[in-house]
C-alpha cells in the first residue's frame, strides 16, 4: 500500500492541507502508511495526526523521505533546482508554458520523479475531480470589494490576513459596506455556473453587491465585452485556455468605463492564454492591489492561494473531495491518476 507523506507548505500565508484528521484515520485503515510533517503554520494540529497513528516527521524532511514515498502538498516547492525523485501530489502551474513551471518539470526530468497535479486529476468527462474553486472564488470576490472599498476613500487596498471562518470576513466586510451608507458597487462575474464563480456570487450576494452572472452561452460571441466595462467590478473565474476570448483588453485601461476593480481568480497571467491583458504579475497578501491605471482608477488583484484566507473551511471541503481519489490512489492507473500521469509525460516529452 502506499505511503503518503503530507509536506509542510513553505509559503507565507498558506496555512491549508489537503488531508484532514479524519482523511488520514480513513487512509490508515485502509493500510496505507501516512507521514505528516510538523508546521508552524497550517491551520489543523499536528497532535490530531499523531493521535490517530501517524508518522510524524520535521518540517521540510520530505527531501530525504524513501524513495516510493509520495510527496503530498498543494502549492509550489522552493526554486532551488534541486533534481525531484518522488512522486509528487501539488499544483504544479507547469503545463501551460508558465517559466517557473517549465523549470519545475525540468527538475522532475532530471530526478526521475513524476508530478500527479492536482489541477489535471479528472474523471472520464474531463472534469476536476477536487477543487479549492468555491472557496477561491468566495475570498476572491471579498478582496475584490475590499479594492473597491479602499478606493471609496482615495487609497489602495491594504494587506489582506487569514478569518477563522467565513461568518468572520463577512463581518468584517459588511463594518466598512455601512460606513458607506447605502452605496454599493456593481459586479460581473464570468464562468458564474462554475465552482469558483457560485463561491464569487454567493459572497456578493452575502453583501448586497448586485451582480450580474455571465458563463460559456454569454462569452460565446467572442469578444469584444463592453459589459465588462460598465461595471465596477469584473470576476474572472475561468481557467486560461487555448481559445478562450479576451474580456479585458490591454487598451481598457484608457477606455471610458466604470470599472475601476478587476478580480482575476483564476490568477494566470503569464499564461499566454490569460483574458485579462492589462496586467503581467499576481499580487500579495501585503500588496493585494496593483494599480494599473490612474485616471480613471483601475485595480487589479490576483492572488494565487485565495483559499488560504480561510485555511479550516477550504482545506475540508478539499480533503472530502480527494479522499475517495486518494483511497484509490495504487489501483487506478486507467482512471483519475492515470491520467494525470499521462498529463505530467506530454509535459515532459
Amino acid at each position: 500500500m502506499p505511503h503518503l507523506w503530507v509536506r509542510s507548505e513553505q509559503r507565507a500565508n498558506e496555512e491549508r492541507v489537503g488531508l484532514t484528521p479524519q482523511g488520514a484515520a480513513k487512509l490508515l485503515a485502509a493500510g496505507f502508511a501516512i507521514t505528516v510533517e510538523q508546521s508552524a503554520q497550517r491551520s489543523l494540529p499536528i497532535a490530531d495526526y499523531a493521535a490517530l497513528g501517524c508518522t510524524i516527521a520535521p518540517e521540510f524532511s520530505w527531501v530525504d523521505a524513501p524513495n516510493d514515498a509520495i510527496i503530498f502538498g498543494l502549492k509550489e516547492l522552493p526554486e532551488d533546482g534541486t533534481p525531484l525523485r518522488h512522486r509528487h501530489i501539488m499544483f504544479g502551474h507547469a503545463y501551460k508554458g508558465q517559466p517557473a513551471g517549465q523549470a519545475l518539470l525540468q527538475r522532475f526530468k532530471a530526478g526521475g520523479g513524476t508530478l500527479l497535479d492536482l489541477e489535471y486529476l479528472t474523471d472520464a468527462d474531463g472534469r476536476r475531480v477536487a477543487a479549492f474553486g468555491y472557496w477561491a472564488g468566495y475570498a476572491g470576490a471579498a478582496v475584490s470589494l475590499m479594492c473597491w472599498l479602499a478606493q471609496q476613500k482615495g487609497n489602495v487596498a491594504g494587506p489582506v490576513k487569514t478569518y477563522p471562518s467565513a461568518n468572520h470576513l463577512l463581518m468584517a466586510l459588511q463594518q466598512d459596506l455601512m460606513a458607506l451608507g447605502t452605496k454599493r458597487p456593481t459586479a460581473l462575474i464570468i464562468g458564474a455556473l462554475g465552482r469558483v464563480g457560485s463561491g464569487a456570487a454567493d459572497l456578493c450576494q452575502a453583501m448586497g453587491v448586485a451582480t450580474t452572472r455571465w458563463d460559456m452561452a454569454e462569452t460565446a460571441s467572442g469578444g469584444p465585452f463592453p459589459e465588462v466595462l460598465a461595471h465596477d467590478i469584473f470576476l474572472n473565474c475561468i481557467l486560461a485556455r487555448p481559445g478562450t476570448p479576451v474580456f479585458v483588453p490591454a487598451n481598457a485601461k484608457a477606455m471610458p468605463r466604470q470599472l475601476s476593480v478587476i478580480g482575476d481568480i483564476a490568477c494566470d497571467p503569464d499564461s499566454d492564454f490569460s483574458p485579462i491583458k492589462v496586467y503581467d504579475r499576481t499580487t500579495t497578501w501585503d500588496q493585494p492591489a496593483l494599480r494599473v491605471h490612474d485616471q480613471p482608477v483601475l485595480d487589479v488583484t490576483a492572488i494565487d492561494n485565495l483559499p488560504s484566507m480561510l485555511p479550516a473551511e477550504s482545506s475540508v471541503d478539499f480533503a472530502e473531495q480527494l479522499l475517495p481519489h486518494l483511497l484509490t490512489l495504487e489501483t487506478d492507473a486507467d482512471g483519475v491518476w492515470g491520467r494525470a500521469q499521462d498529463w505530467f509525460a506530454r509535459a515532459v516529452a
